[in-house]
């Protein structure tokens, strides 16, 4: 088999793994919180996943709405290293009767800004965790995040995924209550790891673990593809050596 032969063969196999698994990547990659799905009237611990998207500049700061029809009485952070955080409470637009009587005050905003240097890098993620509650009884609360990168740049996440239609470009991470999330969800990290997270940097090892085997498990079968193609070219080879030369 001609040494071109093999050489072509295995240069399609970087080329391959990069088209496997830039589809998957560019998928899932939006800010979505996790779990999806809480109780209502339960606190949950809930889990914003951050990428980077810009292959140039670093997300620094990262606002999460919460709703103020159906307002959260109490939201907490966990402290993240390099970052500092605001919980900021408003005078809701109108009064909102509860249960437990009518609530004029809620908090309506999460900030977190980076320090210098700590911006999430391109190609990473980070995780920004809150406990809230008490969880609105409703269908499901949209809780859209504004991400502004070290460039100046600003993407919004706040865009509505209507039911059964194609999830939209920036669509806003949602929490579901009594309405079931999409079976086909991207939870990213389950709710039992994101409910009994004690610490970010331990949901994001999981993450990565995850990742890291599903790259494996990518790279083994387009490695015996790849095989394949080169067993039939070394063959097809082997085939025209054998055939004797026609003197005329």
């Amino acid at each position: 088999m001609k040494k071109s032969t093999i050489v072509r063969a295995a240069a399609t196999l970087p080329v391959a793994v990069g088209l496997a698994l830039a589809a998957p990547l560019a998928a899932s990659a939006h800010v979505h919180v996790v779990p999806e799905s809480a109780p209502a009237g339960d606190y949950a611990t809930l889990q914003f996943k951050a990428p980077t998207e810009s292959a140039t500049a670093s997300t620094v700061k990262l606002e999460v709405d919460f709703p103020t029809d159906h307002p959260f009485t109490s939201v907490s952070y966990q402290p993240l290293v390099g970052w500092t955080a605001e919980v900021v409470t408003s005078t809701l637009p109108k009064p909102v009767t509860t249960s437990d009587g009518t609530i004029t005050k809620g908090v309506t905003k999460v900030v977190w800004t980076a320090s210098e240097g700590a911006g999430i890098k391109p190609g990473a993620f980070q995780l920004f965790t809150v406990s809230a509650g008490a969880v609105p009884d409703v269908d499901k609360v949209e809780l859209p995040v504004i991400q502004t990168y070290s460039d100046g740049s600003v993407v919004k996440w706040n865009e509505a995924t209507p039911a059964s239609v194609e999830e939209p470009e920036h669509p806003a991470p949602v929490l579901y209550v009594n309405e079931a999330p999409p079976a086909d969800a991207d939870q990213g990290i389950s709710a039992t790891t994101a409910a009994a997270a004690t610490d970010a940097s331990a949901g994001a090892s999981g993450t990565s673990s995850a990742l890291g085997l599903g790259f494996g498990i990518g790279g083994l079968g387009l490695g015996a593809i790849a095989l394949v193609v080169a067993l039939l070219a070394y063959t097809r080879g082997r085939r025209s050596a054998a055939v004797p030369a026609v003197k005329e």
